[in-house]
């Protein structure tokens, strides 16, 4: 037990992050959550403007999932108006920084560590709490926000390099992201401590069971995908894959879970390749219900363009599912070994076909990928956290 309380700074409290504080909550006194919430997220429901998708994903709703909260565990939403999005708004993370801090004294939040996720903007504005307060700030490096956005021009790279020049402790979810973090030569320490899973929600169930839960045909080789519709995710390479696939045999159903700007797009593409009976966009779905999808599926497609360690990596392969996809970002250190899966290079739908039909062919051990992936149990990631807090509570 780490007697000690902990300042958490996150997007949401809800999937990745929720199931990674509700691990931690039971070895700290108390977390305390401060999440930015944009009124006008609720607005964008009734009126049209050029963000209304994004803002849409950023509802009360989404933002928070109470179910099994900690008792010893607190949500604090802050409202925060802003009309650029997070990776477009130079100014916001300063206006985070002002606002957390009011809030902070306002209600009194003790703590004795900050644990901000992203290094924009959350990172930037804990990394001026962890100055004011004169506490530890530990910042998580997740994907875009390390491998993309520091490198954009120099205002985000001299603004990343200073938030993680002032924490005590960097984690980032994979070795390829330590690249980026060397590239702005960055002297702060580095932990590589990958996302994990909750086996309470992922877990092998009855194929058959789901499919017919979700009205999905008992006989088709079923290819699940989940992600953001959006142009990292590689998606429109999985759509062509699929034609190839077909060339080789009929029985194929790709089921892509998400949504996002590309979607219109995307289903133009599958019009345009006749492909509206082996490709279904289904939208996004509740988190609680991806493992149903999972476990209706016989194979995992990720194609995408670059990664930090993307979470329904883990999430699939605890249900016993391969995973085909790229080897960018921390998946090549999870898919180590062709018995968990198989990987080729990015925007290669040729490549990306022929794992796909390699993989509905071979004799996959589901037992042996199912317990390769209890490693990634949120109970387990969340001892490697709580040692870096520790290395910078000393």
């Amino acid at each position: 037990m780490l007697k000690k309380r902990i300042l958490v700074i996150a997007p949401q409290y809800n999937f990745f992050v929720k199931d990674q504080v509700d691990e931690l909550s039971k070895s700290v006194e108390n977390i305390n959550i401060l999440i930015k919430y944009n009124p006008l997220t609720e607005i964008s429901k009734y009126i049209p403007h050029k963000h209304a998708n994004y803002f849409k994903k950023y509802t009360k709703k989404k933002l928070i999932n109470n179910i099994n909260k900690p008792s010893n565990l607190k949500v604090h939403l802050i409202p925060t108006v802003y009309f650029k999005t997070d990776g477009n708004n130079e100014k916001l993370g300063d206006m985070l920084f002002k606002k957390f801090d009011k809030y902070i004294q306002k209600n009194n939040l003790k703590f004795d560590l900050i644990h901000a996720h992203f290094t924009y903007p959350y990172g930037h504005a804990a990394s001026k709490l962890g100055i004011k307060y004169n506490v530890p700030i530990v910042v998580t490096a997740h994907g875009y926000d390390i491998y993309d956005l520091p490198f954009r021009d120099p205002y985000w790279k001299s603004t990343i390099s200073q938030t993680l020049n002032s924490a005590s402790q960097i984690i980032t979810v994979g070795k390829k992201n330590t690249e980026s973090i060397d590239k702005l030569g960055i002297k702060t320490p580095v932990s590589v401590i990958p996302n994990g899973y909750n086996p309470k929600k992922f877990y092998p169930r009855n194929s058959e069971e789901c499919r017919k839960l979700l009205d999905l045909p008992k006989k088709s080789k079923i290819l699940l995908s989940v992600g953001n519709l959006e142009p990292v995710k590689g998606h429109a390479h999985l759509i062509k894959s699929i034609s190839k696939v077909l060339e080789k045999r009929k029985d194929i159903l790709c089921v892509i879970v998400g949504d996002g700007k590309l979607k219109n797009e995307l289903q133009k593409q599958i019009d345009t390749l006749n492909l509206n009976n082996n490709v279904k966009l289904v939208g996004a779905k509740p988190h609680e219900e991806i493992p149903i999808w999972m476990n209706a599926a016989d194979l995992f497609v990720l194609p995408s363009l670059n990664e930090g360690n993307p979470t329904v990596l883990v999430e699939a392969l605890s249900t016993g599912l391969p995973f085909i996809g790229t080897n960018v970002g921390g998946i090549p250190e999870i898919i180590n070994s062709d018995e968990y899966g198989l990987l080729c290079e990015p925007k290669n739908p040729e490549n990306l076909a022929e794992n796909i039909l390699i993989a509905l062919e071979k004799d996959w051990d589901n037992e042996k990928i199912i317990n390769y992936s209890k490693e990634f149990t949120w109970e387990n990631i969340s001892k490697e956290i709580l040692n870096a807090y520790k290395k910078v509570l000393k």
